[in-house]
């Protein structure tokens, strides 16, 4: 559906977010402290709303009981946002969800989900075995164990997956700092909320690959 190896940009993607629940966040073992994938997945959201940007936000096991629902923090950036929940171990294999990925008309999905070798690893190979393009945000998401995170990760970039992060993602998706997304980004959540929150968080973390100064 597009050129695999191309940029990604506001126009042509849609944010899916998968699985952000608490019990998800508890059992995050992997480098990416949960505190940190949260402020990550809520910089996503609010930079797509910046962009007018789809975004679709799934849950599993709400419904039946066996599940907490996404974490307050999250669901409130997208108040007007159904939440779509299912019993699927494969997001993808949920037809409420998969008919609005596709609703979105966007050629390029950018995934975020707990856990990555299961919420994202599923549903991001079916989408590429699908025809669309992938791009996965590897410090807004989360493994059982750094094992599990990084043999993950490896998998899907063996099928095709583009690795990113919170920051190179956005920073790719408007490119030029003197578009109106540009000026969103770096003005209403960049340098007021994100940046400010990062550091913040980094101070407990100085030496992490993801800690910022």
């Amino acid at each position: 559906m597009g050129q695999p190896n191309g940029m990604f940009t506001y126009a042509n993607s849609a944010l899916v977010l998968i699985d952000y629940q608490p019990p998800m966040f508890a059992a995050i073992r992997s480098e990416i402290p949960a505190e940190v994938v949260e402020l990550n997945v809520r910089a996503l959201i609010k930079s797509a709303k910046a962009m007018d940007m789809p975004v679709v936000l799934s849950s599993v096991g709400v419904r039946s009981g066996t599940n907490a629902a996404t974490l307050e923090s999250i669901a409130n950036e997208l108040p007007d946002y159904p939440i779509l929940d299912r019993s699927t171990m494969n997001a993808w294999e949920d037809t409420a969800f998969k008919d609005q990925v596709v609703a979105t008309g966007r050629p390029r999905l950018i995934f975020a989900a707990l856990w990555t070798e299961i919420c994202l690893v599923y549903p991001v190979i079916s989408a590429l075995a699908d025809g669309y393009d992938a791009m996965v945000v590897v410090d807004a998401v989360g493994g059982t164990s750094q094992l599990a995170h990084e043999t993950g990760i490896q998998r899907l970039t063996a099928a095709g997956a583009a690795p990113t992060t919170t920051r190179a993602c956005v920073d790719e998706l408007f490119r030029d700092w003197r578009t109106p997304q540009g000026a969103a980004w770096r003005d209403e959540i960049l340098k007021p909320w994100y940046l400010p929150a990062l550091q913040e968080l980094s101070k407990a973390h100085p030496d992490a690959r993801w800690a910022v100064n």
